[in-house]
């Protein structure tokens, strides 16, 4: 004998075909030209191959083991030619699981159902401090009148004559390879390996219906654009009668006429004339509390704006802004000075500016270029050559 057939399997000679079944399979996955590129892969591949049809054919392992030629000078390395206890489905089983010629068997009429999308849009005030809300949901329910089964009475469901309760249909097809078997869904049952005779008048087999629900969904404070919320169990029964799929709900927030959201800071814009910030004033700002009907809290918050305050500078109401979702307190109210120039003065208005320029000589001012904003890169270089 040139090789030794149970040395390449790595089994010992009183190996149990399932032995040497396993061996073959760990083997075929490791040596297979599509996943190994070793220049020996192939010939490997062969002589294992080899090797297994000759020692899982119980007639060619007994001549093999008195010394003969199994083959018979017929099959050559590698042929899958057709032994008896050899066949193409056992490389397909190596690969996937032993899915060549094993049966899936019948698949359940009870699966679970979908997930289902909502979209809900809020205003900005319930998305910061919460709100419960009670929607209508067109969704699959369980069919009342068969509980869920698709039949119209117990003894309607009968086992396939097609399939014969497998769910599914074979098919052996020759190949220049050997014999290959094919397994599909059964068309008679459709891979259940049941048939309903008679099915259920109101779901037609299905085992739910269309229906709409009144659903009451919890809006957490502090939820933002996109937030979703996963009510579990409460989208759509599935398939004869089982479990529910799980609802989810997607916050969409309001645009609001004053205030703007990041995370959970709040800002907004306060106008104020060219005296007021000039002197320094004091503004009552609505709050979003005020925007809810049934909330206690205070609906406007008093804002010290300094004398001299510039356009574009901003003021900060610390914890007046959205409630965090995740931990304590809420964010800050940020409020951005806009500073109002009149455009439009009578004779009395235009006289006391006029003097007002005279007292602060700007009656003809200098343009200054660059940025004159405190704090600005052109404001630490002027103050440093004071």
């Amino acid at each position: 004998m040139a090789q030794d057939y149970y040395a390449l399997l790595g089994v010992s000679r009183s190996a149990t075909p399932e032995e040497m079944k396993k061996a073959y399979r760990k083997l075929a996955r490791q040596l297979h030209p599509d996943v190994n590129d070793a220049p020996d892969a192939a010939d490997r591949f062969k002589e294992v191959t080899t090797a297994y049809e000759v020692l899982s054919d119980p007639q060619k392992r007994a001549v093999y083991d008195r010394g003969g030629n199994p083959l018979g000078g017929g099959g050559g390395a590698g042929g899958f030619g057709g032994g008896a206890g050899f066949s193409f489905d056992d490389i397909m089983d190596a690969f996937f699981g032993g899915g060549g010629s094993s049966s899936r068997g019948p698949r359940s009429r009870v699966q679970r159902g979908q997930d289902a999308l909502l979209r809900l849009q809020v205003d900005l005030a319930e998305a910061a401090f919460g709100v419960t809300r009670e929607i209508k949901v067109d969704t699959a329910v369980v069919c009342e009148r068969c509980s869920g089964s698709g039949a119209e009475d117990d003894s309607a469901t009968v086992t396939c004559g097609t399939c014969h309760g497998h769910g599914e249909v074979q098919q052996v097809q020759r190949t220049p390879l050997g014999s290959v078997r094919t397994a599909r869904p059964c068309p008679t049952c459709h891979g259940f390996g049941t048939v309903i005779q008679d099915p259920c008048h109101e779901c037609h087999g299905d085992g739910r219906v269309r229906s709409r629900r009144s659903i009451t969904v919890s809006i957490p404070a502090g939820v933002d654009q996109g937030t979703r919320i996963q009510l579990a169990g409460e989208g759509e029964v599935g398939p004869g009668g089982g479990p529910a799929g799980d609802l989810y709900i997607e916050v969409e927030v309001a645009r609001h006429p004053v205030f703007t959201r990041k995370g959970d800071q709040l800002r907004c814009q306060v106008t104020l004339p060219m005296t007021a910030a000039a002197l320094g004033t004091h503004v009552d700002l609505p709050t979003l509390e005020a925007d809810l009907v049934d909330e206690d809290g205070p609906e406007v918050v008093g804002l010290e704006v300094p004398a001299g305050i510039q356009s574009g500078e901003t003021l900060t109401l610390r914890g007046q802004g959205v409630p965090r979702l995740r931990g304590p307190g809420r964010g800050d109210l940020v409020v951005e000075i806009v500073v109002q120039t009149p455009d439009e003065l009578d004779d009395a208005q235009r006289d006391l500016l006029k003097q007002l320029a005279a007292l602060r000589d700007e009656e003809r001012p200098e343009a200054q270029l660059g940025s004159t904003h405190r704090g600005s890169v052109f404001g630490r270089i002027k103050d440093a050559f004071r």
